[in-house]
């Protein structure tokens, strides 16, 4: 939506410049005079061109703004003036935009929910959507709180797996890199020493020395070729089917799978618990948790419990019928089910996943480590005992 630039006269002959945001000049120009705003210039901002990945927004940011807000709708400021010190508060720029288009939607007489589902990139259906429920009930300011509470559950979760993965990831990285390093540099010093020395060489030797000349003199190669595969996974990943198939194996890789099933329940219980206790129906809710899965092939399960919901079955069966959710989740969304207390009791069942995701974290780890250091101290002690060899060999040859 256009912005005007502004210069008017309040109540109390105040002069102040300021902007508005209005689809026409007309519609600016009431806006300002509702706010009984005497107009001295307005002009339409000229176009800025920006260049983003992405919207530059981290979602700990939203979680700070969401805990934020939520503090002081229940210390009972009005919207407006809590958008304003919020706008103050924020270190981001692009939040700090962001909140400043959303005073601006606001001040124009849209409501809070309207004016965050403009920003689709930083406010997801899940949060719009939770918002809109405490707009219509009357309980903004709780409904904040629990997106706060659940944001930073979110954020925990990923912290966890991240750092889990982080130390592998590292590790093997390093290992590549020492490998490549030693064929790269420390084979050849030994290459020319053999080719002074002539005679033929073990087939250990003959192989390390084959890898370091494909390195020397391929390496634009291999590095263009690495490129060209990782960017050719992320286009084939984006194509539906074929990303459905990829998280479907995934899910069948030993820990690794019950890594992404586990925490994938977690955050399943954690949202749609979230949106039920929100007052969200459940075939939305139900819509809107699928999306924040992180994995096709559970989206597609949990879209299969809504349409078996939809078409009159309880939230059990269908849930039983996609071999994905653990048999206890089921247990506890029956019980849940037939006491009337399903958002709770899914909360219950985020709370038990969240430490499962923990233990899971700590065996992929504890068999990662042991493999990555295998094949570390294995590639380096093949290329050694390669490389000493052809002395040794030398060394019985001036013997006899």
């Amino acid at each position: 939506m256009p912005i005007f630039l502004y210069k008017a006269q309040n109540s109390q002959g105040n002069i102040f410049d300021g902007k508005i945001e209005a689809k026409t000049k007309d519609e600016a120009e009431s806006l300002l005079r509702r706010k009984h705003l005497i107009i001295d210039k307005i002009r339409k901002k000229p176009l800025e061109i920006k260049i983003n990945i992405g919207s530059g927004i981290k979602s700990k940011d939203v979680s700070r703004f969401t805990r934020m807000f939520s503090a002081m709708c229940s210390a009972g400021l009005p919207m407006l003036q809590c958008l304003n010190i919020l706008e103050e508060q924020m270190t981001n720029p692009a939040m700090k935009d962001v909140v400043h288009k959303l005073t601006m939607s606001i001040s124009g007489g849209s409501s809070l929910a309207d004016a965050l589902s403009q920003h689709p990139k930083v406010f997801d259906k899940l949060y719009c959507n939770m918002v809109a429920a405490g707009e219509a009930g009357g309980i903004l300011d709780g409904i904040l709180a629990r997106l706060a509470d659940y944001q930073e559950s979110s954020e925990r979760l990923k912290r966890k797996v991240k750092k889990a993965m982080t130390y592998p990831i590292m590790v093997a990285i390093v290992a590549i890199l020492v490998v490549i390093l030693m064929l790269s540099f420390v084979v050849p010093t030994f290459a020319q020493t053999f080719m002074e020395a002539g005679g033929e060489l073990p087939w250990p030797t003959q192989v390390v020395m084959d890898m370091s000349d494909a390195i020397r003199d391929y390496a634009a190669f291999l590095i263009l070729g690495t490129v060209g595969i990782i960017v050719g996974i992320n286009v084939v990943l984006k194509n539906p089917k074929l990303r459905l198939q990829f998280d479907t194996i995934v899910l069948k890789i030993p820990k690794i799978g019950d890594l992404q099933v586990k925490s994938a329940v977690a955050r399943f219980s954690r949202t749609l618990g979230t949106l039920l206790n929100a007052g969200v129906s459940i075939t939305e809710a139900l819509q809107v948790t699928a999306k924040t899965s992180g994995n096709m092939a559970i989206e597609n399960a949990i879209m299969k419990v809504a349409v078996g919901l939809a078409g009159g079955k309880s939230l059990v069966e269908p849930m039983k019928d996609t071999k994905i959710f653990p048999a206890m989740v089921i247990q506890m969304v029956g019980v849940g089910e037939k006491t009337g207390q399903l958002g709770s009791m899914l909360l219950k069942v985020s709370d038990f996943f969240d430490e499962e995701v923990d233990a899971a974290i700590d065996a992929l780890t504890s068999m990662m480590e042991p493999l990555i250091m295998v094949f570390l101290g294995g590639a380096v002690g093949f290329m050694m005992i390669a490389m000493y060899m052809p002395i040794f060999s030398m060394s019985d040859a001036v013997k006899g």
